[in-house]
């Protein structure tokens, strides 16, 4: 009874950001991050840190990568695969009956009012979940550098219209993170002997 009380509430807890998070995985990190680390304390600031970066980084959508993550940790497979199941649905609802009546939908100016207003909280929220992990990341050299160069590099990419995907950002600094925690490793390794 316990476990079916825990998987209703993972269940519900990601319907409910699901169904109020417009703008995809990077506007439902701010959200994801008040439920289930200061309000349900189901997961610590860093932990959420670490599986947000390890979401990014892995093959699909960063908000299923991150409710599974999420439902795994509360309660195993079946907590994972009711975390999903409840991050999927709604949108699944909602984009459904759009797609019956789209060119009806669209034609009511109050709806095409709407999305415009939806589209500037969704920049809103990519960009207050970005600065609220930016406050919580460590402030190591490493870590500066490689957010000031990626932000310089992004800037300047923008800027000049150059085309460069940030699935080449994450591999560099994947590569470079690896190159300097090996070089570390081997340090640690010699000093010990």
């Amino acid at each position: 009874m316990k476990k079916l009380k825990s998987l209703c509430d993972i269940f519900l807890s990601m319907m409910k950001i699901g169904m109020f998070t417009f703008g995809g995985g990077y506007a439902m990190i701010n959200l994801l991050d008040n439920e289930f680390v200061e309000r349900k304390k189901w997961l610590g600031s860093e932990e959420f840190m670490n599986f947000v970066t390890i979401a990014e980084s892995t093959p699909g959508p960063i908000a299923i990568n991150c409710s599974t993550y999420i439902g795994y940790k509360k309660a195993g497979f079946l907590g994972a695969l009711f975390s999903t199941i409840g991050m999927c649905v709604p949108s699944f609802v909602i984009i459904y009956l759009i797609s019956l009546f789209f060119e009806q939908f669209l034609a009511v100016s109050a709806i095409a009012s709407a999305f415009k207003g939806i589209q500037v909280c969704v920049i809103f929220l990519i960009l207050s979940a970005g600065l609220k992990m930016l406050k919580k990341i460590k402030k190591t050299v490493f870590n500066v550098t490689v957010i000031l160069i990626t932000f310089t590099a992004m800037t300047l990419f923008s800027l000049f219209s150059v085309s460069f995907s940030s699935i080449f950002y994450i591999l560099i600094f994947g590569l470079i993170s690896i190159l300097i925690y090996t070089v570390g490793f081997l340090r640690s390794r010699e000093d010990k002997k």
